[in-house]
């Protein structure tokens, strides 16, 4: 056990010139990584959370361009903040975001230190070793999904990565390799991930022809990288069943706001409730609300997948009368389109802009003949 140890040390030892090389000639062009500035970084690193780097560039250039700075930030209208995250998924990132902004606001600057930006909300240690690595030269070692996966397959690691304790012991191991220079170091851990994002890659077989590290990677050695990593099975996603209402009337249609906790917190929603009602069964739950159904206009049906649920989705578009709960708001096209829908309801959002539209452009239509 001691000599398969100090071979895999040995082998992860001699990885960080050939890396550094690699990434110098081969690393993607992201705007992020043409600066220091810690609250771009921040930014890019929040955004790219489970989401990809090609998702996430377009929202990156708008969000910097509507906060060009952490005060601006810190001061932005919630509602403004959650347009511009829509369609980005997991938006605790983005209240998350304006909570730290306000924090870093209040003391004057950014955290320098790996301590001080772990204590703000939001941060974990990935995402904190990240930033005062590129930002600030910060000799951390950021450890995400691509780099357990590229270590485990270059130490010939067969542990399961969904411990906390092989990622701690992966975390000791890059640490002990850090680069000693500044410059070294702001790039070191981008080129760890981006050698598991475009090389060591998951869901197939890494690209070993292009690996600067494949003569000393154990997992390509002995033949076992395409095995690699570990990973304890997945729990089954939960299935929930939702009927949702795009209710019309007058041009407008009625949205509601979801709790200030739990999923999609506080987010904008069309009315919905538990189960998959049919045709018999939905016209109560109009009739609860204190709405009258004066038309059934189109059925339709979506699925949305979250991290642990999926949402099943039978929908009805209804002509109806009455104003409905208190948390009822009724919105034509432009005030549907200020609000921030979360993706999950995207089918039923489109559905409703179309409508609206058409509504209005008709509603100017008649306004015209008569004059």
């Amino acid at each position: 056990m001691e000599e398969n140890k100090q071979t895999m040390e040995h082998s992860l030892a001699k990885l960080p010139g050939p890396l550094l090389a690699w990434y110098r000639a081969n690393a993607r062009d992201l705007p992020w990584r043409h600066t220091q500035d810690p609250y771009r970084i921040w930014v890019s690193e929040i955004m790219l959370q489970q989401t990809r780097v090609a998702a996430v560039l377009g929202y990156y250039a708008r969000f910097l361009e509507a906060f060009p700075s952490v005060e601006a930030l810190a001061d932005a209208p919630e509602e403004a903040l959650m347009k511009l995250w829509e369609g980005l998924g997991y938006y605790s990132r983005a209240r998350n975001l304006q909570k730290a902004a306000q924090q870093i606001a209040d003391r004057g600057g950014f955290p320098e230190d790996y301590a001080g930006l772990l204590a703000l909300p939001g941060i974990g240690e990935y995402t904190a070793s990240a930033i005062v690595s590129a930002a600030f030269g910060g000799r951390e070692a950021a450890v995400d999904g691509n780099v357990l996966r590229t270590v485990t397959r270059m130490t010939d690691n067969h542990a399961d990565i969904t411990d906390p304790k092989t990622k701690k012991s992966i975390r000791r191991q890059v640490q002990a390799i850090l680069p000693e220079t500044d410059a070294d170091m702001r790039i070191f851990n981008q080129a760890m991930m981006e050698l598991g994002a475009t090389v060591c890659v998951p869901n197939g077989p890494p690209k070993c022809l292009f690996c600067p590290a494949r003569s000393i990677c154990l997992g390509h050695l002995r033949g076992t990288a395409e095995t690699l990593p570990v990973k304890a099975p997945k729990k089954a996603r939960k299935r929930e069943d939702k009927t949702v209402f795009l209710l019309l009337q007058d041009g407008k249609t009625a949205l509601r706001k979801r709790p200030d906790t739990g999923l999609l917190a506080g987010l904008w929603e069309f009315p919905n409730v538990d189960g998959a009602l049919d045709e018999a069964a939905a016209p109560l739950a109009v009739e609860a609300w204190g709405l009258t159904a004066r038309a059934w206009i189109a059925k339709r049906n979506a699925k949305h997948i979250f991290s642990h649920v999926e949402w099943h989705m039978t929908g009805y578009t209804v002509e109806a009368a009455g104003s409905g709960p208190p948390d009822f708001i009724w919105m034509d096209a432009a005030a549907l389109k200020a609000h921030a829908v979360p993706s999950a309801f995207a089918r039923y959002y489109a559905e409703a802009v179309k409508l609206l539209e058409a509504a209005e452009q008709e509603e100017n239509h008649a306004v015209l003949e008569k004059e």
